[in-house]
């Protein structure tokens, strides 16, 4: 493990692997950089993998108080330790903040990988967020993450009978340490969850915008979102992985992200 400084002193921790080009991997909820270990060892024959703690998680700091912003400078900092630029790959709410470094930072992201990025357009769907938002900062706001926890896998669609599996496992402790990390994802996704078609449609980068064939019967709305993506980013690839839920295999990915980081364009 190692560390950088990020812009307001926050240190954020990484761990670099594998040689040639940089790629820097982010993680979405609930998640911290041991989520993309092996991911990042299929990655590292062929590129140098930045694998980091996004702040509040793992081994990197949590310097208050939060914003989007914060999370785009902790990856400027990994970028300038890269030697200046880096691909960067993002998966669910971690796609989002992809996409808003890719958008912020210019040219030093030479291209953005996101697999499915959860913003929801539907009608109704802007209430709903509102009012998932509210209960659940209430909830982390009375420290009550294990009850947000689940607050948020059932909004997410989570079934019952998963969430009182992941209640039963070792892993719940992780989890309810990083759940105050939730309403940073939340931040992310946006005030509404629509898009943000205006900065999106200024990345000069080209992206691969990614979905599972086996989400669109549990989250149709994710199809929808990487079409409008796709669409709306100028220099745009789109592709569904066939047989993929929302939590894509690593296997299957690492082949498709070398192949998009390794072409001319």
């Amino acid at each position: 493990m190692q560390t950088v400084t990020s812009k307001d002193g926050t240190k954020i921790a990484y761990e670099k692997l594998g040689k040639g080009p940089a790629v820097i991997l982010v993680v979405g909820a609930l998640a911290s950089r041991s989520d993309h270990d092996k991911l990042a060892q299929r990655l590292s024959p062929d590129f140098t993998v930045y694998n980091y703690d996004r702040r509040g998680r793992g081994d990197s700091g949590d310097t208050k108080p939060y914003a989007v912003q914060r999370e785009i400078e902790d990856i400027d900092a990994l970028l300038d330790e890269a030697g200046g630029s880096a691909y960067i790959y993002g998966i669910s709410s971690g796609a989002c903040l992809a996409l808003e470094a890719t958008a912020a930072l210019g040219d030093k992201i030479k291209k953005a990988a996101i697999y499915e990025a959860p913003y929801d357009e539907a009608e109704g769907e802007a209430g709903k967020w509102k009012t998932y938002r509210a209960t659940l900062d209430s909830l982390l706001a009375a420290d009550r993450r294990g009850e947000a926890i689940e607050y948020h896998m059932k909004f997410v669609g989570v079934p019952e009978a998963a969430v009182i599996g992941m209640k039963a496992s070792p892993g719940w402790s992780n989890m309810k340490a990083l759940a105050p990390t939730i309403a940073y994802d939340v931040a992310v996704v946006g005030e509404d969850r629509s898009i943000p078609a205006g900065r999106v449609g200024t990345i000069k980068a080209t992206i691969l915008v990614m979905d599972g064939g086996a989400s669109a019967e549990s989250m149709p709305f994710m199809r929808a979102t990487a079409d409008k993506l796709a669409k709306t980013a100028p220099h745009a690839q789109r592709r569904t992985i066939e047989g993929e839920d929302h939590s894509v295999d690593e296997k299957v990915l690492a082949p498709i992200l070398k192949a998009f980081y390794s072409e001319e364009k």
